[in-house]
């Protein structure tokens, strides 16, 4: 598991024409340069990128695209996520199939996508949207990791307070979710120091975690934050947070079990931090978020989305319950036993 990826917050980009498209492609491109996909990779992201940008324009309503690098171990590649909010496709694997169109197109853009990404998931719900998320790779094929997240900045910001970190430390699968206090460059500033602190932090249970974050974080504005650590052969997840970072387990039948964090900020005055135990077996899924995420969802209104990739599930909750008026996180991890 030490070789999941790590990504960056990334750009978004908003897809609302044509002329946007090439945008997106020269992005990659750089990007594809900048961490080394090798020539022939990049012209394959670049393939990639220009068919994302093309089905959103062609078929989407308020099309969005991520454009993010993305790192394992001591390799680099490109991440693309595409969010639209509808109409949706009743099935994805025709619509992948070369040949179908619904616009009268060549209909090759979904199957050309999956046959360049070194990883390629999507989810779609009719009335409802879809997603689309992409790993290209500069040559080895990629594997599903067990947790994958998103932020967005608030409407007119450039940089998001909220934030999230995955580790693996001495064989503890952990996750962090971070809101700093506020918006903009001072609560993405506090945010930063939580996620350094938490890859540096010695490794031990998820209350001791936090404490170590909370001393560290001393000279910022301070955060809401959580830790989780996964240990599905054992059956349980261990948490520990401070503020109103919001935790939920979702079992295999799709029961949500709310999980508590204590009154607080790290970083400032004495909080009280204390860990708590959960139940978690087979099939369940871990999801965190940050306030700027409203807690009203359901994933029983999402047919099949339990079954899906944990970034394809975390992008789908961000497009529905993210709120404009906050920065907003989303990350789901999954029980890989």
């Amino acid at each position: 598991m030490n070789g999941d990826p790590v990504t960056d917050s990334g750009i978004w980009f908003r897809v609302e024409a044509g002329s946007t498209a090439s945008a997106v492609r020269r992005a990659a491109e750089r990007l594809g340069e900048q961490v080394e996909l090798g020539q022939a990779r990049i012209a394959d992201l670049a393939i990639v990128a220009a068919e994302l940008t093309s089905n959103l324009v062609k078929h989407a309503d308020e099309g969005v695209l991520l454009l993010r690098p993305v790192r394992r171990a001591a390799q680099a590649g490109v991440e693309l996520v595409a969010i639209d909010a509808g109409p949706g496709m009743a099935d994805l694997s025709v619509s992948s199939q070369d040949g179908h169109s619904t616009t009268g197109t060549l209909g090759i853009g979904l199957g050309a996508i999956a046959r360049q990404a070194s990883w390629f998931d999507a989810y779609s719900l009719p009335g409802r949207g879809t997603v689309l998320a992409v790993q290209v790779w500069p040559a080895e094929p990629a594997q599903p990791s067990w947790a994958g997240a998103l932020t967005r900045p608030l409407a007119g910001e450039t940089v998001s307070g909220d934030g999230y970190a995955v580790r693996v430390a001495e064989g503890r699968h952990q996750v962090l979710v971070s809101d700093g206090l506020g918006h903009g460059p001072l609560a993405a500033a506090a945010t930063d120091a939580a996620r350094t602190a938490f890859r540096d932090a010695p490794a031990g249970p998820p209350a001791a975690v936090v404490s170590h974050l909370h001393r560290a974080m001393s000279y910022t504005r301070g955060a809401a934050l959580a830790v989780a650590e996964l240990a599905p052969e054992a059956g349980m997840l261990h948490y520990a947070g401070l503020g109103n970072i919001a935790g939920v387990v979702i079992e295999g039948d799709g029961q949500r079990r709310g999980l508590v964090s204590l009154p607080g900020i790290a970083g400032h005055q004495r909080p009280t931090v204390r860990g708590y135990e959960y139940p978690f077996g087979p099939g369940a899924r871990l999801v965190m978020h940050s306030d700027g995420v409203v807690d009203r969802w359901r994933l029983t209104d999402y047919p099949g989305l339990a079954e899906r990739s944990p970034l394809v599930m975390a992008a789908t909750l961000l497009r529905d319950a993210g709120v404009r008026r906050d920065d907003a996180c989303v990350l789901v991890a999954r029980s890989w036993a």
